[in-house]
């Protein structure tokens, strides 16, 4: 009797399990019925959605391929353009505030100066912290406070909670910096 009784509560698991296996896999098949690309599930891709993200604010659509938001074309704080070996006649060079990402090279002698809010990330060369205050620059990876005079450690994102303070090259070295910048910033 116990055998007969252990082989009927097995063929019941079984049977249960298959009722209940089905009734789950028609629940699945019944909530996919719409065919992909359809109306009732459309396919789109970014660039379209970008597009109607632009006419719906109002914006230009562009209708070329690539990256439209990547162009830099009115910024005026690129680095190099403008400034000459050792001409100290001309204005510094004085960015917008952006989201948009810079490359910077910092000369000896020149001091790349943050705006609130901006980001520096020294990518090569020796630098060091330039801050007129007792607090300084925020280095966000290390999560230390570099003060005036400090080492600026490359590939570190570095935080200027306020205008006036930057980086220049460490003094007696004649390689330049070359710094990646979002945000605001002024060359001298």
């Amino acid at each position: 009797m116990k055998t007969y009784m252990k082989v009927s509560l097995a063929a019941l698991a079984i049977g249960v399990g298959v009722w209940v296996g089905s009734v789950y896999s028609n629940t699945a098949i019944g909530a996919g019925t719409s065919q992909p690309g359809t109306a009732d599930d459309p396919v789109v891709t970014k660039s379209y959605v970008d597009q109607q993200i632009q006419k719906a604010l109002g914006g230009d659509v562009s209708t070329g391929s690539g990256n439209s938001s990547g162009n830099n074309s009115g910024s005026t704080g690129s680095g190099n353009s403008g400034s000459t070996g050792g001409d100290t006649s001309l204005p510094p060079l004085v960015s917008g505030a952006s989201d948009a990402v810079e490359i910077v090279t910092v000369k000896p002698g020149q001091q790349l100066i943050g705006k609130s809010g901006a980001e520096f990330i020294v990518r090569s060369g020796k630098a060091v912290i330039v801050s007129e205050g007792t607090n300084g620059v925020a280095d966000l990876t290390d999560g230390i406070d570099l003060t005036n005079g400090q080492a600026a450690p490359t590939n570190h994102l570095l935080s200027f909670p306020r205008d006036g303070r930057g980086i220049t090259v460490l003094d007696g070295n004649k390689y330049s910096l070359t710094v990646m910048v979002r945000g605001g910033y002024t060359l001298k």
